[in-house]
């Protein structure tokens, strides 16, 4: 398969010589630039997301389009905000910012801020609804699996995360594999004339995901403007389309505009890094260093998404002197050029049963500790301090001693052990979505150290329940600065985590339709993750939102107040032009929040603050997040926090209206420290033209 143009990127785009218009660059991926030495590997969406930090999200997204520049790379493929992450068990998760629409909205608009101001243009990605990988694409199975959903869900849900990073000028936006209630998302014109550019404004270009064009004329006039690679669906037919009137000349001419008008608004027409990447690992090129002492940055991200979930006092250490290390997970794998890159390298546990023939045919552990997971989004990092180094290091600088013991599933612990630290994970791989949230042998050796160990700490490496999360290249001193209380633990749980998988229902495992037009009804609706949990009642494991701190936080004095005066049908002025992100007056603040929070402990410590709404509409989820703050805090100390609440935060998508309209009734606001854990309340009623406590 090929771009259709030469060039050493992932994708190339033909070039205007007479005008000066280069060729453009695209690369891979949302967390690095992958496959290439001396670029940095970040750390995953779903671990940055976990930092509940905006400050940090844009630092993270400055941080890492400067490196996509260095190499002079015009496009960065990411953020990814779909998958939304629907599915339990799907593949590509941890590419994404969270299971809730409005955190996710949040980190896309601070990353897509960060790496458009170092002079990178982003796509964010994957629009829409490729909620599964199996089946994801057309095979001699048949086409691919139809996504199918109402158009509230579509708009309040799965299109949510995408306007914030749209109204803060995201340069491009990548269609998806899958179809969309029948319809291939790249040649949808609702999902992209529509709701995209119309609906949203966006004004940017719209970009198949490689190999997502089926088509020459239905595509392009559906609204796609790069088609990735151009398998012989555009070039020559795409001007014979124009000559025969089957596409417009005004078509094209908006495809071109769209795609330049964001590499002249960056100024990458001027004085732009020439092309550094390197095709593979045989090319004898001078490699261009763009790392610039990002390492530092990658291990405070990586301690800041790392999220404590239990502590019976065994943390923070102070000064053990003897250490026990024990699982698959501790250490780097034995081939880094396999294990971090498109290629996994598997332990052979969690194998796929003969039986089960839409499984992915690949095991479900990675044999190294995991820093990233598999397919375009992964990295290849300069180096990886593993875990076990970086113990080792700070236990030989206490005059400790250190143990270990990688492979066995039933080891013995060292008599003497102050602590045993049992490192496991769960690696997912894009194109084969896993095969269950667990697998025996880790369970095994979790429970094997426990019964012989009184002080044991499990390190969970994961993009399925995630507890260390997918930190980048430092993961091992990020642990070690949480471990050691260096760095108070602030990450928040991103997602769910069940009691048992039945808690998930119908949404653990993806849809395994084997017709010819496999199809996956979105019955749900507005119910996923902590949503359906409420509504059904079922007590989570650990909640949307929970992470423990070394430190304790309380809450006072919720207070509402209206910020302006809400009109009585609730709909935005028709009069006023939509703009990028949609109704420009559904960004309007509308109400505040004010609360109290103080640090009743003895240590310094971020609490992240959480508000949740109740919106007086039938079907309606009895509690949504609509805001947060990482409120940091010295011991005793108390600060005054304030949350606003816009128009949007308050609407529901009107399906006859078509417009995001404000329902009179009461609503009822919760703050707390998670999506369980609500400390205060109050209400406040719209009705009548006015707004009032």
């Amino acid at each position: 398969m090929t771009n259709g143009f030469p060039g050493a990127c992932i994708g190339n785009t033909g070039s205007v010589p007479r005008l000066g218009i280069p060729p453009l660059c695209l690369a891979d991926g949302p967390s690095g630039v992958r496959g290439q030495e001396f670029a940095s590997a970040f750390p995953a969406g779903i671990h940055i997301a976990a930092t509940f930090d905006r400050t940090m999200w844009y630092e993270y997204g400055r941080a890492l389009g400067s490196e996509f520049r260095g190499l002079g790379v015009n496009v960065a493929l990411g953020p990814v905000a779909g998958p939304l992450g629907r599915i339990a068990v799907g593949s590509r998760n941890w590419e994404g910012l969270s299971n809730d629409p409005y955190l996710a909205d949040a980190g896309m608009a601070g990353i897509v801020r960060g790496i458009q101001d170092s002079g990178a243009m982003a796509s964010i990605k994957h629009w829409l609804l490729n909620e599964q990988d199996f089946r994801r694409n057309p095979s001699e199975m048949g086409e691919s699996l139809s996504s199918n959903l109402d158009d509230r869900t579509l708009h309040e849900l799965y299109a949510f995360p995408f306007m914030g990073a749209i109204r803060d000028g995201a340069s491009s936006v990548m269609c998806s594999y899958n179809r969309v209630n029948n319809s291939y998302a790249c040649q949808n014109s609702k999902l992209l004339n529509g709701v995209l550019k119309t609906d949203l404004g966006f004004e940017g270009f719209v970009v198949s995901d490689w190999g997502a064009g089926h088509t020459g004329i239905a595509s392009a006039n559906a609204g796609l403007d790069l088609i990735m690679p151009d398998e012989g669906f555009w070039g020559p037919r795409l001007v014979e389309a124009v000559n025969n009137g089957s596409v417009a000349l005004e078509r094209v001419r908006d495809m071109a505009s769209r795609i330049l008008a964001p590499w002249f608004r960056l100024g990458q027409d001027k004085d732009y890094p020439r092309v550094a990447i390197q095709k593979s690992s045989l090319d004898t090129s001078e490699p261009v260093d763009v790392q610039n002492g990002h390492g530092k940055l990658i291990r405070k991200m990586g301690a800041a998404g790392h999220v404590l979930v239990k502590n019976n006092g065994a943390l923070p250490f102070r000064k053990p002197k003897f250490l026990s290390i024990f699982g698959y997970d501790a250490d780097v794998p034995s081939d880094p050029w396999h294990s971090y890159n498109v290629f996994g390298a598997y332990k052979p546990v969690g194998l796929v049963p003969e039986d089960d023939v839409y499984a992915s045919p690949k095991l479900q552990n990675l044999n190294g500790t995991l820093i990233t997971a598999g397919g375009s989004g992964s990295t290849t990092p300069p180096y990886v301090i593993s875990p076990f180094q970086a113990l080792q290091t700070r236990i030989a600088d206490d005059g400790g001693v250190i143990r270990w013991d990688f492979y066995s599933v039933n080891p013995t612990p060292w008599y003497r052990s102050d602590a045993c630290l049992v490192f496991i994970n769960s690696y997912p791989d894009e194109g084969f979505d896993r095969i269950g949230l667990r697998d025996e042998l880790s369970d095994q050796l979790v429970d094997n150290v426990a019964s012989n160990c009184s002080n044991t700490i499990v390190v969970i490496h994961s993009a399925a329940i995630i507890f260390a999360g997918l930190p980048g290249q430092e993961t091992g001193r990020a642990l070690v600065d949480i471990l050691y209380g260096d760095v108070n633990p602030s990450g928040r749980l991103p997602y769910t985590v069940a009691l048992k998988e039945s808690d998930y229902g119908h949404l653990l495992n993806y849809t395994r339709d084997t017709s010819w037009f496999p199809q996956d009804n979105f019955t749900e609706g507005l119910f996923i993750d902590y949503r359906a949990f409420d509504r059904d009642e079922i007590e989570p494991r650990y909640a949307f939102g929970f992470g423990l701190s070394y430190t304790t936080f309380e809450y006072a004095k919720l207070s509402l107040h209206p910020f302006s005066t809400v009109s009585p049908g609730g709909l935005p002025d028709p009069e006023i032009r939509i703009i990028q992100g949609g109704h420009p007056q559904i960004w309007d603040t509308v109400y505040t929040a004010t609360f109290e929070i103080r640090n009743t402990g003895d240590v310094y410590g971020a609490e992240v603050a959480q508000l949740y709404l109740g919106i007086p509409v039938e079907g309606t989820p009895a509690r949504q997040l609509r805001g947060f703050e990482k409120v940091p805090l010295q011991p005793g100390e108390g600060k005054t926090v304030t949350i606003a609440l816009t128009r949007r935060d308050l609407s529901f998508w009107d399906v006859e209206a078509q417009q995001w309209r404000i329902p009179e009734g009461v609503f009822n606001v919760y703050v707390g420290a998670s999506s369980r854990d609500l400390r205060l309340n109050g209400t406040f009623r719209i009705g009548d033209g006015i707004s009032d406590l």
